[in-house]
């Protein structure tokens, strides 16, 4: 059942909000030890909150559209009085005294928060190996890794322990987990999601996203989410379409562009399905047709000098004095310098130098200020294209699967990016969808288009969801 028929069955009372928290907990129960999807299940706090919507159930309330549904939270989304340490040894025991807005709002909706996922550390990674925690596991395949950095958030939807999870997306973090994990992963338009209480990577790049089982339950929880937060300098000041009813409206007459150079370097499945999903959008009506995007091959560079030299920014506030570790020095500048030391992984320490020495005297017109040039020229660009082409269609990771341990080589796991930083780096929307599978290894398709397309998307994404091939496989491989 979707989402939206679980709640609607809880509002009725057909359902119990508590039996679909144990059903959620068994699932995690279940596999947990394998896949190590989250860094803390809440059993007691989820289950009384799942008692005291019964109980308002009961006395006739009216209820939220995500009544009694259990969802999952990244761990780097602060959740109010329960742990959030984004991964890492430095925000150990560090519990926030607020809700993120986007918490507040699936709260509001009703929801039951069943637990904190696990992730690469503040977001830094594609596999959720990067963890202080350990790394997570593809429920399809237990031997691969399930994409990160939302790792965690796309593991427990893949594996059936929730319906719903957020995550967040810095270059790809919500979609590229999606495509490995054979889920829906969405990711808004910059400032369409308030990033409060969001733990900050690269700021200007930064989105809260939705890790769903259907296109349907994404658009759900997209609309709810979605809106203007005075307390997020960069929210949008619009309101939220109303997405889901946007699904039924079909793709005939869409403009969809097939980008040619994001196929090169692809492994042939991924290749195959991107081109089979183009056939089914032009089944249906839409108008497919090759695009060229030469300017996407500045992406990667631009994208990796933006996104270091603010995590080196943001990731300065980790001191030992405010926040999570401290390690105990002589002084207060060797204390701060054995907390980051003990307290950062090794991934996070390569960016924090590479992003410090980005913007260090002498090179910061050099590297950053050209990489910002560079990321204006694309945006214009891609705004060009948007007003001959609806939609843009590419992959989503060039491989069809990645064992643990392969993305060892930093150079190679940031190329592996290269299809999903454009969005980010140009504020637009983007959204994953499973399409297909090789050797009982899902593949996703991802669908771009211009800022605040979201209903065009979802459009899109409903159109292929219904003709997709892909169905969960067994588990192979073993922990």
């Amino acid at each position: 059942m979707s989402a939206a028929e679980l709640a609607s069955a809880v509002r009725r009372g057909e359902l119990s909000a508590e039996s679909l928290f144990e059903r959620s907990l068994a699932a995690i129960e279940a596999r947990e030890s394998e896949l190590h999807a989250f860094n803390l299940v809440l059993n007691e706090s989820a289950r009384a909150r799942a008692a005291e919507i019964d109980a308002r159930v009961r006395r006739g309330e009216q209820l939220g559209p995500l009544a009694g549904v259990p969802i999952a939270i990244k761990d780097n989304i602060c959740t109010r009085d329960i742990e959030t340490n984004c991964s890492s040894r430095i925000l150990a025991g560090w519990r926030p005294p607020y809700d993120a807005t986007a918490v507040e709002r699936l709260l509001a909706a009703d929801a039951v928060i069943v637990g904190k996922t696990n992730m690469d550390e503040f977001g830094m990674g594609s596999t959720t190996e990067n963890s202080a925690l350990g790394a997570t596991r593809n429920p399809h395949d237990t031997a691969l890794v399930p994409g990160g950095s939302s790792g965690g958030s796309a593991a427990a939807v893949g594996a059936g322990c929730v319906t719903l999870a957020l995550g967040s997306d810095t270059g790809g973090s919500v979609r590229q987990p999606a495509a490995l994990c054979g889920v829906v992963g969405m990711k808004p338009t910059y400032g369409l999601v308030s990033r409060y209480g969001l733990v900050a990577y690269a700021s200007s790049l930064d989105q809260i996203g939705v890790i769903a089982s259907s296109v349907g339950d994404a658009a759900l929880a997209l609309g709810l989410i979605a809106g203007h937060d005075k307390r997020d300098s960069t929210s949008l000041a619009v309101a939220p379409a109303d997405y889901v009813a946007q699904l039924a409206s079909g793709v005939d007459g869409l403009r969809v562009g097939v980008v040619v150079e994001m196929l090169a370097g692809c492994d042939r499945a991924v290749a195959a399905t991107v081109r089979s999903a183009a056939v089914a959008l032009e089944s249906e009506g839409a108008d497919v047709r090759e695009v060229s995007l030469s300017i996407l091959d500045h992406a990667i560079p631009a994208y990796y000098l933006i996104a270091l030299a603010e995590a080196s920014s943001n990731l300065s506030r980790y001191d030992g004095v405010r926040y999570g570790l401290r390690v105990g020095a002589p002084t207060a500048s060797a204390m701060t310098s054995a907390t980051r030391t003990a307290g950062f992984g090794p991934e996070v320490k390569r960016r924090i130098m590479l992003g410090t020495y980005a913007l260090s005297a002498g090179y910061y017109d050099e590297w950053y200020g050209k990489a910002q040039r560079v990321r204006t020229a694309i945006a214009r660009h891609l705004s060009e294209v948007y007003a001959t082409l609806d939609i843009l269609l590419t992959p989503i990771i060039p491989n069809v699967s990645l064992e643990l341990g392969e993305l060892e080589d930093p150079l190679t796991a940031y190329l592996s990016d290269r299809c999903t930083v454009v969005a980010n780096l140009a504020g637009h929307p983007s959204i994953s969808v499973p399409f297909g599978a090789s050797e009982g290894h899902p593949i996703g398709v991802q669908l771009m288009s211009d800022a605040l397309g979201e209903p065009t998307l979802l459009r899109a994404a409903a159109a292929l969801q219904a003709q997709t091939a892909w169905r969960p496989s067994p588990v192979r491989g073993t922990h």
